[in-house]
């Protein structure tokens, strides 16, 4: 059926349209997307774990919401990873590397780390041993983080350019397939079976990433890391280190070449000022979703709501708005330009978290909870896209890959480092309070917003 739809379209000269779309879903097919969207289904597992799941699996055992806030810190590892991605692109692993090659063996080590934490998760009671919970969750976290670094470099360089969108559509695709499985599927087998079998089931879903893995291909290697050695910078640096060893002067000539020319480049085109000014509105701009997303799951728990109603309303519907969310944000970022989507974005997630304020002052309600939550998951989305688009915006056409990776693992720390003390917060305040001043947190983005949105113009009117 396919080939004669491919043929009557090669034949009609008014049908150039059809065939580039026909082109673009076929592309489709081909194994290597499907490759992409099980290991976006990998990573985006133990992320949501690790960020939400877990929260609910603590308060159910009686966890102190201040205890769980501060575990919640185990996923700055992901703000992180930048730090040890030069030894996962540079080290061949034994063994591994001779059958797999180079991306393929790090991320299918990853892969049996993360099934392997996430038994020892499964075996644990929080109520016994929270510090080993923790200690457990913080190997979960690197190696997430690294499968993320290994899946990254394996989406970039297994398809050429032409396909980069679609293995980008695959792949978080698989990703939002996760988040549903990892929250709503843990919490419905949870709520029947208890949360040792829950974690054991999501520790036998990562096989998906594995399987994947062993079935996929390698990327062809290409000369392009070598550019990095010519910066005059890493010349310099491994110029006044001779003495080290050779191994410890390429492992730092790596990082130099890919974290630290990149952040130059980064401030000598902005200039200083702009650019410490558009640094700092990155590092405040999510700061409402992480402190406040993070108290969500402890707080339908302790308003009464159950894990089979926090599954059907909260999850299956929320997935729903987030992906509706997504293809807002990109219509709003198309139609009214990136500044105006952020400012649209921030102002959303403030309405969202007021309205979360609202329904914690509110007794049960299905509905209420439903809405605000379809709502909040919009928010997200168009905050996430605008987001995105701006770090897109800020990159180089010389440093896209590095730029874009170190300032989307930086523009987390903030966040991440505040949202530890979440639990702290409630306790002190209550909820409707936290939601309140979770929504605040936004008002220095809007701010700095405010200034990046100024200076651009000058920049603008300079040049012109």
């Amino acid at each position: 059926m396919m080939r004669c739809v491919r043929i009557i379209a090669s034949n009609n000269p008014k049908s150039s349209w059809w065939r580039e779309w026909l082109r673009a879903i076929l592309v489709y097919r081909q194994p290597r997307m499907a490759a992409a969207l099980a290991i976006g289904f990998s990573c985006g597992l133990p992320f949501i774990l690790l960020s939400q799941t877990m929260t609910a699996w603590l308060r159910q055992a009686g966890i102190e919401r201040t205890a769980i806030g501060m575990l919640t810190w185990v996923t700055l590892v992901y703000a992180i990873k930048f730090l040890w991605a030069p030894v996962v692109d540079r080290l061949q692993l034994p063994v591994l590397f001779r059958l797999l090659g180079r991306r393929r063996s790090w991320m299918l080590l990853a892969q049996a780390g993360i099934v392997l934490c996430m038994l020892n998760l499964s075996r644990l009671s929080p109520g016994d041993s929270l510090a080993t919970v923790g200690w457990g969750a913080f190997f979960l976290a690197v190696a997430a983080a690294t499968q993320d670094i290994a899946g990254d470099a394996w989406r970039v360089e297994i398809a050429p350019p032409e396909q980069q969108g679609a293995m980008a559509a695959a792949y978080q695709l698989g990703y939002r397939i996760a988040i549903i499985t990892g929250t709503a599927g843990a919490f419905w087998v949870a709520a029947d079976y208890g949360w040792h079998l829950s974690l054991t089931a999501m520790a036998g879903m990562s096989g998906v990433g594995i399987l994947a893995t062993l079935l996929t291909h390698e990327p062809a290697v290409t000369a392009a890391r070598e550019s990095l050695m010519q910066e005059q910078r890493v010349v310099d640096w491994l110029a006044a280190r001779p003495h080290w060893p050779a191994w410890l002067r390429a492992l730092g000539s790596q990082f130099i070449g890919a974290v630290v020319c990149p952040l130059t480049d980064f401030f000598v085109r902005l200039g200083w000022r702009a650019g410490a000014l558009t640094f700092a509105f990155i590092c405040t701009y999510r700061l409402t979703d992480y402190v406040g997303g993070v108290m969500a799951n402890p707080f339908y728990i302790d308003h009464g709501y159950t894990l089979k109603q926090v599954a059907t309303v909260v999850k299956s519907f929320g997935l729903i708005a987030t992906l509706f969310g997504v293809v807002l944000g990109g219509i709003v970022v198309a139609r009214f330009g990136i500044l105006r989507a952020l400012l649209a974005g921030s102002l959303l997630i403030m309405c969202s978290n007021i309205g979360y304020s609202v329904l914690a002052s509110t007794p049960i309600n299905l509905i209420a909870l439903g809405s605000i939550n379809a709502f909040d998951n919009i928010a997200i989305a168009v905050h996430g896209v605008s987001l995105l688009a701006f770090l897109a915006s800020l990159t180089s056409a010389r440093y896209t890959a590095t730029q874009y990776a170190v300032l989307s693992s930086i523009y987390a720390l903030p966040g991440k480092m505040l949202m530890g003390g979440s639990g702290w917060v409630v306790d002190q305040i209550d909820y409707p309070p936290f939601f309140l001043y979770a929504a605040s947190l936004s008002i220095p983005g809007l701010v700095l917003l405010f200034f990046v949105a100024r200076s651009r113009r000058t920049a603008r009117a300079a040049e012109a």
